[in-house]
């Protein structure tokens, strides 16, 4: 069977439109309110998002990179300092490290859950010693190995700040996605299995004094009325955004269900058409995986690519060029070869439609489609 129809990647309308009525409902009530920028909205999803995570504390922000350079701020990470991530992750990991004025410095990924490779950690923490803080990154909604990264950074006294932008509500034995490290960054881009009606960001921590901090923070610095302890940043959320994600955070936990039984359909009616693709499954510490996208490592991706889009199927490459190689990192040496694992990866990788308003045919439509570009 060949695709005989559209199967976008992601299909916002599909999704929004059973809540539309909610969603106008609660914009309708902040313009009423005329309170635009850290409303009532913003403090209850603070609290809602908290509960969700758990955490006392939430910190709303502009956007989820905004969050990753407030919680760097907020550990006073400065230029001269080193900071550690994966090369084989959004821009923002990355350029959020080198907003603050301090060195991106990276360690390949496992090839099996695309995060951070513990078994190279301890060399990357021996071979660079003014690394100051660690952005593990929760790729594709699975979580990277916590505990074994706490066990390994603890004695050295570094903080660990989650890159969960992708993995809002994600356990890691047991643990949310955002609980675990010294900080949880998120992001409420639309595209996001919570995503707002525009740009959005959260951070989460169990530290009082550290979400005190990121309140001033994202707020100029100020600590009172025109008074500013810090220097910060203009990256309050928006309270239009905050009330949509009220309404749809109700949901999240019945989309994430959606999303977890369509990628197990995706495993089974893959491994069944025996096209030379790999689907990997969550890790054993993945005890919740909530998919904000299905990632398949495949022979002549680009090609397989093409072949889906002239079919109907919507896809995605995240990512094409692993960091180390971007241009604008020209400057830390880095090499092609320097890191192997996410190189191939960004070779190979393909994401397929798995949102919630993908039905069970999409997906076989989906899987025949691909098994029919592979027997050409």
């Amino acid at each position: 069977m060949i695709a005989q129809r559209r199967i976008p990647l992601l299909d916002l309308g599909s999704l929004h439109a059973p809540i539309r009525d909610e969603l106008l409902a609660a914009l309708t009530r902040v313009l009423d309110s005329q309170r635009f920028i850290l409303g009532e909205d913003v403090e209850r999803l603070e609290q809602e998002i908290a509960s969700h995570i758990g955490t006392p504390h939430a910190v709303a922000c502009a956007s989820g990179s905004d969050a990753l350079s407030l919680a760097l701020w907020a550990l006073d990470v400065h230029p001269g300092d080193q900071v550690l991530t994966t090369p084989f992750s959004f821009f923002a990991t990355a350029g959020s490290i080198s907003r603050v004025g301090a060195t991106p410095v990276f360690v390949d990924i496992d090839p099996a859950t695309f995060n951070m490779d513990m078994d190279r950690l301890e060399d990357a923490l021996r071979a660079n010693p003014r690394i100051r803080a660690i952005i593990p990154v929760h790729l594709f909604g699975g979580c990277a190995d916590m505990d074994t990264l706490l066990t390994i950074t603890r004695p050295r006294g570094l903080a660990v700040i989650e890159d969960a932008a992708q993995a809002i509500g994600s356990e890691c034995r047991g643990k949310r996605a955002g609980s675990i490290g010294a900080m949880g960054c998120f992001s409420f881009y639309p595209s996001k299995n919570l995503g707002g009606l525009g740009d959005g960001g959260m951070l989460t921590t169990h530290d009082g004094a550290l979400a005190t901090r990121l309140k001033a923070l994202r707020n100029h610095g100020e600590t009172g009325t025109y008074l500013h302890e810090w220097i910060g940043i203009n990256s309050r959320l928006d309270t239009l955004q905050a009330a949509a994600l009220r309404v749809k955070l109700k949901y999240l936990d019945a989309w994430t269900e959606r999303r977890q039984e369509n990628a197990a359909c995706y495993r089974r009616m893959l491994a069944s058409t025996g096209a030379p693709i790999s689907a990997p499954a969550p890790a054993q510490h993945q005890t919740r995986h909530i998919y904000n996208q299905f990632v398949i490592r495949c022979a002549r991706r680009d090609q397989l690519r093409e072949f889906l889009k002239e079919q109907g199927v919507g896809t995605e490459v995240y990512y094409p060029v692993p960091l180390h190689l971007q241009h604008c990192f020209a400057d830390l040496g880095y090499k092609a070869g320097d890191f192997p694992t996410s190189e191939k990866a960004a070779s190979e990788v393909l994401a397929l439609p798995v949102n919630p308003e993908v039905s069970f045919d999409d997906i076989e439509c989906v899987c025949e489609t691909i098994a029919g570009f592979y027997r050409q």
